[in-house]
């Protein structure tokens, strides 16, 4: 039987669930260091895999997305700086995302005890290099044909990230709510795993329906990332198309 490569994405097992599960019940470094095996083991090799697989299909979407597997960049590191941070030291959950740098609109790749949520993060700011604040005003109608043409609306949750997450609608329709977003600073757009379909998470078909979705959403992130959206748009559909 052919061996697999080292970096082959073969899915994210279930004792990354349960390593979260126990962080959670004790929230320390003595209960991190027993189990620091499990976390490189069935959190660390998975993500970095998962990202390996996925970059190639990153760089055709958009070069200018970071796609290595490394902490700070694509993995959100678990630890927490202690000289800034109350609490705990360690986070909960881990998160695999791909943006241009920090805090730029993103896709990403959420994982706690509970399951996966997984989308589109979008800052609504007025910073350098953001552009959806602008964009949701001048192109309001072409963002209303993205979500009607890639399938979008009634697909994705809508929530606001505050101090806590607030769910703003459970299936949004730009078409009926699309001001909502223009109210909004930090945005997600995103699909929940619950546990109960763990075998799609620990499958390597996860990645497809990963591809699947950000694929679907790129047209609009098109619109966080470009003063010119519709000539990046056109470039994406000239490459790529619609996925199925």
């Amino acid at each position: 039987m052919k061996s697999l490569e080292p970096n082959q994405f073969t899915g994210f097992p279930p004792q990354l669930f349960s390593f979260f599960e126990g962080l959670e019940k004790n929230n320390s470094k003595v209960f991190f260091d027993k189990h620091r095996e499990e976390y490189e083991k069935f959190v660390v090799k998975p993500a970095k895999a998962f990202i390996t697989t996925l970059a190639p299909f990153l760089e055709q979407l958009n070069p200018s997305i970071r796609r290595e597997p490394k902490f700070n960049q694509t993995i959100m590191k678990l630890s927490k700086d202690m000289r800034f941070s109350k609490g705990v030291p360690y986070k909960t959950f881990l998160l695999v995302h791909f943006g241009r740098f920090k805090l730029d609109s993103e896709f990403y790749v959420y994982f706690d005890k509970s399951g996966v949520q997984y989308g589109m993060f979008l800052n609504n700011s007025k910073e350098e290099n953001l552009f959806l604040k602008k964009n949701l005003v001048a192109y309001e109608k072409e963002i209303d044909k993205v979500f009607s043409t890639y399938g979008l609306n009634n697909q994705y949750s809508l929530t606001e990230m505050k101090k806590e997450m607030v769910l703003v609608r459970k299936k949004f329709d730009f078409s009926k709510d699309g001001d909502l977003l223009q109210k909004m600073k930090y945005i997600l757009i995103e699909k929940p795993i619950l546990l109960r379909e763990k075998k799609i998470i620990a499958s390597p078909n996860f990645i497809n329906d990963i591809i699947k979705t950000f694929s679907r959403l790129y047209p609009l992130y098109c619109f966080a990332i470009s003063d010119q959206p519709l000539k990046l748009l056109a470039k994406f559909e000239e490459q790529m198309g619609v996925a199925d």
